[in-house]
């Protein structure tokens, strides 16, 4: 997957909706939260909001500086409850067991946070999950302490959410040292914690792991995880000029678009298009190839569609063209795929719920 730069606007902003909300509670005013964003309260109440790297970052660097208790970061990742990831925090809460939301949210981990790397890890009785902040100019020793901890206090509130509100962990091991205050940490955290360490650590006893998901229903995280999965996709097309082409084609693939129109679309010479594809190993050809291949496939398996008019949507002029193209992409005939590809999914259906195919 190609590393998205840090002025795409790619991540909704859920979660700063809740440190503005922190940060009013103490007096400060909304347009010092925003500050060097670029963005309005109108942006935060559209649904259609993205934001980058740099404005997160930017975000959280006035929410570090302008928060006046030392607990901010923690106390207000505490606030960051499912309802505050969408819908990554609504397959979290429905998965079925607690191994199985571990699993998602590493493997959806990029709609959760843009701002920190996330690892996971169990061993011998004892899990645990690694924080560490992206790199970043702007990310100092303070406000390096301040995404750690907010990020712990995040991992707490949605563990609590999901296992029950007596989740806590064992221990905190951190990167970076003491402040004179610290030794009220172990109050604030509710458990000891660990300074100078090689990583940073949220630790917990793996018996959580084990324990049965009250609000988990597997309909309904089957359901969310395939919006998960068009939320990744959507993801996946905003990042980079792969991206942007692929998004502008979905709406142009029914007539030819040459290379030329696009470059003047994007204000581009050819030459720089052409660099700018080769610099993120691809060519215009292979961006057209593989949309085309991942909607025929979409289509195929998740719609009634004909093959004839799946073809014409994709901007072929012949069905048996789209067919050829179709067959080099996954070595079987359209018809052919789509049977194999419903047959699949009602043995899983049946393996699932054995007791609704019994009916």
């Amino acid at each position: 997957m190609l590393e998205p730069g840090p002025d795409e606007k790619l991540y909704a902003p859920l979660m700063l909706g809740v440190v503005i909300d922190a940060l009013t509670e103490q007096g400060v005013v909304l347009g010092d939260i925003l500050a060097g964003t670029g963005l309005s309260k109108a942006d935060l109440a559209d649904f259609e909001t993205r934001v980058s790297l740099n404005q997160c970052v930017q975000f959280h660097s006035n929410a570090f500086r302008l928060s006046r208790n030392p607990s901010f970061a923690y106390r207000t990742g505490l606030r960051c409850h499912v309802t505050s990831h969408g819908m990554f925090g609504f397959a979290l809460l429905s998965s079925p067991n607690f191994r199985q939301t571990v699993h998602f949210a590493m493997k959806y981990r990029q709609l959760a946070t843009p701002m920190v790397e996330l690892a996971f890890h169990e061993e011998g009785g004892r899990a645990e999950w690694g924080v560490e902040p992206v790199a970043h100019p702007a990310i100092d020793a303070g406000l390096y302490r301040y995404l750690v901890e907010f990020q712990f206090g995040v991992i707490v509130a949605l563990s609590r959410d999901v296992m029950g509100a007596g989740f806590r962990a064992s221990r905190l091991q951190v990167t970076y040292p003491p402040l004179e205050n610290d030794s009220a940490d172990a109050q604030l955290f509710g458990c000891p914690v660990t300074f100078g360490q090689p990583a940073n650590k949220l630790l917990f006893d793996a018996d959580w792991l084990d324990r049965h998901a009250e609000l988990g229903n597997e309909l309904t995280y089957r359901a969310v995880v395939r919006i998960c999965d068009q939320l990744v996709e959507e993801f996946d097309n905003r990042v980079g000029i792969v991206g942007r082409i692929r998004q502008y084609l979905m709406t142009n693939l029914m007539r030819q678009t040459g290379f030329e129109a696009v470059a003047r679309h994007f204000d581009m010479s050819v030459r720089t298009l052409r660099r700018r594809l080769q610099d993120e190993h691809a060519s215009y050809r292979e961006v057209v190839d593989g949309l085309r291949r991942d909607l025929a496939i979409k289509y195929l398996r998740d719609t009634g569609m004909t093959v004839d008019d799946i073809a014409h949507s994709l901007g072929y002029s012949e069905a048996a063209n789209f067919r050829h193209a179709f067959r080099r992409w996954t070595n079987a005939a359209p018809n052919r795929f789509r049977g194999i590809a419903r047959a699949i999914a009602a043995e899983d259906a049946r393996q699932r719920f054995p007791e609704q195919a019994d009916r």
